[in-house]
């Protein structure tokens, strides 16, 4: 290395971050320093395109000019290995097994002069970006598979998988109430649907519900106790108004399940 430095004042800013990366680090915020230090590279970057060693190399008598420019290059990354050497701790002894001198942030202040490096080596090797796609296809197959390995192959969550997720609040404005069925009886004109008149403990409402085929006698629903959406929005059908929603389980057809709490709820009991 040169024994002058070709820009002093650059490297001195390089040297000021010093502190601010360094209570970055201490705070656990090592996205803000790796930030600080991204920076600082796209400065060291923009030096090294302005004085394009590459083209000097190539003019007669300015072998000088040469050293001291990839001098400060050097420098520069030095600082900046010292800087990532908590986050990259095998590139920094790279680093300094081609520096011939350890990374410390004491030593940061005094720029390497009049010193001897040893060949270079590679530190790391380039990314094919073509490596990169196939790894993320990988990623992709890999994450694909564990979601269907984690579901089942048959059964009521393969037929009709869980829907997103929903918060508290959400289900909270679902107002579900037991109801003991009053009356059911066929609809006219209609081979899917019951007319339930629901009893929710002094206030009785008119459901239509799709489980004729389920119940194909319905007079076996009257007096027993169900579970029913009590704030759905009433709904206008053609055989008249629909105020509400029982709860069944089931696929559908003559699979379908009337749901009923344990004995002991009451009608307009609150389902919690």
């Amino acid at each position: 290395l040169s024994e002058h430095l070709a820009d002093p004042a650059l490297y001195q800013t390089f040297v000021d971050a010093a502190d601010e990366i360094a209570q970055a680090y201490e705070s656990r915020e090592s996205g803000k320093a790796i930030r600080e230090i991204m920076a600082l590279a796209d400065l060291a970057n923009r030096y090294v395109d302005e004085q394009a060693p590459w083209v000097v190399a190539k003019q007669e008598g300015r072998d000088a000019d040469l050293q001291a420019i990839c001098s400060m290059g050097i420098n520069l990354f030095r600082v900046l290995m010292t800087y990532l050497k908590p986050v990259l701790p095998s590139l920094s002894e790279r680093t300094e097994a081609f520096l011939n001198t350890e990374l410390t942030w004491d030593s940061i202040s005094q720029p390497l002069l009049d010193h001897q490096v040893n060949a270079f080596k590679a530190l790391f090797n380039r990314i094919e970006m073509t490596k990169v796609e196939a790894m993320i296809e990988e990623g992709k197959a890999a994450a694909a598979a564990a979601v269907a390995a984690s579901k089942p192959a048959t059964g009521p969550l393969a037929d009709e998988p869980i829907q997103d997720t929903i918060t508290f609040d959400d289900f909270a404005k679902v107002d579900m109430r037991i109801a003991e069925i009053k009356s059911a009886e066929f609809v006219e004109g209609s081979d899917k649907l019951l007319k339930l008149m629901l009893d929710l403990g002094g206030e009785t409402r008119q459901v239509f519900s799709g489980i004729r085929s389920a119940y194909p006698d319905p007079s076996v629903l009257v007096g027993r106790l169900t579970v029913m959406v009590a704030n759905l929005a009433p709904r206008k059908m053609r055989f008249g108004m629909s105020e509400g929603m029982v709860m069944a389980a089931g696929p559908g057809g003559k699979d379908i399940f009337l749901l009923s709490p344990d004995s002991g709820a009451q009608p307009g009991h609150q389902v919690k």
